[in-house]
């Protein structure tokens, strides 16, 4: 099938990959002519696990290819993704600018008959708009070509989005007539040959589901980080806690990991978006303000532990920080706790050496003007000559350091796990004072 993905970001480049590795001919626009430039020479502007060769080999067969020009992309697709960002507005309502102007793009070049799908995360009633967008500059023309819009919004997780997109959990589907629906199941028909995996319904119930579905898991992880507050307080381990809930069928384990906040593209932002949305319909969501408000304060939570250690001036102190993006396996730092961590150590005199495996780069560019955030190309680099170690992503390589290495760079053997990786016994017999969110701290001489 002909496909045009508007959009070369996280999602789009993702999305017409993963179309063209299925055998789709696939063609992607964007008005960013370096992005372009750099995705026709081979390069991809994210990090993004398995992404890179899926890229290469789909360009090279000629199923994938990038354009400038809206009029050749409008003309190749019978089906047009809508991958454009919608970042938030003042208001914390999502930005439909970008979604708005590539409607009115290929209402503008429009021929024939498309399907025209938000893959982006956009409110409830965007369809309506980008369908009224399109039908007007179709009408400025003087012509009355046919057009379905449907709503198929992305469940991809950064760092697994390829595997998540060729064996999705689901496919949601928005649609409100028989001939989008009919394509739309061919289109997704390779990833559902094991068993039915789309679920089809009414446009608006399917762009609520996206801001559900995120919102939902926002508010279990904010729910265990103020559990794992009180556990600390009372003296109980949250890892105790979260394995007795977690059992219950009904809860499960998934999303019940405290830590140091989440961040990143996605949560902060549609938590926002759908408390705007509630609020515009005369709704006020509380417990989405409980769970933003709540992470908001989870990401100060080890720099109130350092300065709890330490003291509130750390004038002259310099602190180690593994983990600079928001999650591993992505060079992300949109809303990364680490930014609030290391932008605290600094408002209070300190400096930091700073170590993640993919988001240097990112962070480059984030912390470019501050003399005192030294970027390490090692971890074990980084901790030469502070005051502790401060753990705040939680990638595979910090799971099994080498304890004895850590304590003989640092001057003191100090460490502020904000993703609970170590077992607080381990860290004790190790010789290291350990400082874990929500963890019960070994008696002395007792072993589990």
């Amino acid at each position: 099938m002909r496909i045009t993905v508007i959009g070369t970001g996280y999602v789009g480049l993702v999305t017409g990959a993963c179309f063209a590795d299925l055998g789709n001919d696939v063609l992607c626009l964007d008005i960013d002519e370096a992005k372009v430039a750099l995705l026709r020479a081979g390069g991809i502007p994210i990090h993004e696990p398995g992404l890179s060769s899926v890229v290469e080999r789909n360009a090279q067969a000629g199923r994938l290819r990038f354009t400038t020009d809206a009029a050749e992309a409008v003309a190749h697709g019978v089906v047009q993704f809508l991958a454009v960002g919608t970042p938030p507005g003042e208001d914390g309502s999502a930005d439909l600018q970008y979604v708005l102007a590539a409607a009115a793009s290929i209402g503008r070049h429009l021929d024939g008959y498309r399907v025209i799908v938000d893959k982006s995360t956009v409110p409830v009633g965007t369809a309506d708009r980008v369908r009224a967008t399109i039908a007007a500059e179709i009408a400025a023309r003087g012509l009355d070509h046919p057009f379905s819009v449907v709503a198929n919004p992305e469940f991809l997780k950064e760092g697994a989005a390829v595997e998540d997109f060729m064996r999705p959990d689901r496919v949601v589907l928005g649609v409100d007539d028989e001939r989008a629906l009919r394509i739309m199941r061919a289109l997704y028909a390779p990833v559902q040959r094991n068993h039915e995996r789309m679920i089809v319904m009414d446009v608006r119930s399917a762009e609520l589901t996206k801001y559900a579905a995120n919102a939902m898991l926002a508010t279990r992880i904010s729910f265990m980080n103020e559990l794992a507050n009180l556990a600390e307080r009372l003296g109980a381990d949250i890892e105790q806690v979260r394995k007795g809930i977690g059992s219950d069928p009904r809860i499960g384990y998934d999303f019940l990991y405290p830590g140091a906040g989440f961040g990143g593209s996605c949560f902060p932002k549609d938590v926002r978006a759908l408390r705007q949305t509630a609020s515009q319909s005369g709704m006020d969501m509380a417990i989405l303000k409980a769970v933003h408000e709540a992470n908001e304060r989870q990401k100060q939570v080890l720099v109130e532990k350092v300065v709890g250690r330490f003291g509130a001036s750390l004038e002259g102190r310099r602190f180690a920080v593994w983990g600079l993006a928001f999650k591993p396996n992505t060079d992300d730092m949109r809303e990364a706790p680490s930014r609030v961590v290391i932008e605290g150590l600094l408002a209070r005199g300190a400096s930091v050496a700073a170590y993640d495996p993919v988001a240097l780069e990112a962070a480059r560019a984030i912390f470019s003007g501050e003399p005192r955030v030294t970027l390490c190309v090692q971890a074990l680099a980084a901790l030469e000559g502070c005051d502790a170690l401060l753990i705040v992503t939680e990638w595979k390589e910090f799971r099994s350091p080498d304890f004895e290495a850590i304590r003989a760079r640092l001057k003191q053997p100090v460490v502020f796990d904000g993703r609970n990786l170590y077992e607080p016994q381990l860290l004790a017999d190790a010789g290291i004072e350990y400082f874990p969110i929500g963890r019960m701290q070994p008696a002395a001489g007792l072993h589990p």
